[in-house]
């Protein structure tokens, strides 16, 4: 997907105003960006930690990087999901299932929603835990085919694809800054410490 070579290519980070020509007629319709750089530069906006990777090789290796980098090698991690922990078992993790020995938290998503830049998370991911119950340090694997445009979007399809029993507990993580950066927008949400490790599938 070229389009994250030509984000992380580019020295400007670029802004909603930036994308607004002023050259265009004010009747003109205003650009829309794909939806993936919408998404893209939303999550940024929120406080989100990003790592685009084109195969498996470079998850493993982002996240041996955040590891290091964070200085969790003798740290454990929650690991809630099964399949995750199949895939991600030669990568020296010490994982548990209790909450409150775990450092940081590696889980999926359902989805990646692009208008706001936010992760919608269900059941499947956190079982029936809340959010403030968590570790503070998040490092999700997601895939660039579950980036949809809005909510409503990604509840569609998590009941298209969950017909026999539709997952509970849904939610959505928006705010990666630490608490210190509160405002009255985000009252009340759990803010997290969070790094998306985005895999290309499409």
């Amino acid at each position: 997907m070229s389009l994250f070579r030509k984000i992380f290519g580019s020295k400007s980070e670029r802004s909603g105003e930036e994308l607004k020509s002023d050259d265009r007629g004010k009747y003109m319709p205003e650009i829309k960006l794909p939806i993936d750089e919408r998404f893209t530069i939303n999550f940024k906006a929120n406080g989100g930690k990003f790592l685009y990777c084109e195969n498996l090789t470079e998850i493993y290796s982002n996240l041996g990087n955040i590891i290091e980098e964070n200085s969790w090698e003798e740290e454990q991690v929650l690991m809630l999901d099964s399949d995750l922990k199949e895939k991600f078992k030669n990568s020296h993790l010490l994982p548990t299932k209790k909450i409150s020995e775990a450092t940081y938290f590696l889980t999926t998503c359902e989805n990646l929603i692009a208008n706001d830049g936010s992760l919608l998370i269900s059941s499947k991911q956190i079982f029936e835990k809340k959010l403030p119950e968590l570790p503070f340090n998040f490092i999700v694997f997601a895939t660039t085919s579950q980036i949809v445009e809005n909510i409503g979007e990604g509840l569609r399809g998590i009941k298209s694809k969950n017909k026999q029993r539709i997952p509970t507990n849904i939610t959505t993580i928006k705010h990666f800054k630490s608490g210190d950066e509160k405002d009255f927008l985000s009252y009340g949400s759990s803010a997290k410490n969070l790094y998306l490790l985005l895999l290309e599938d499409l």
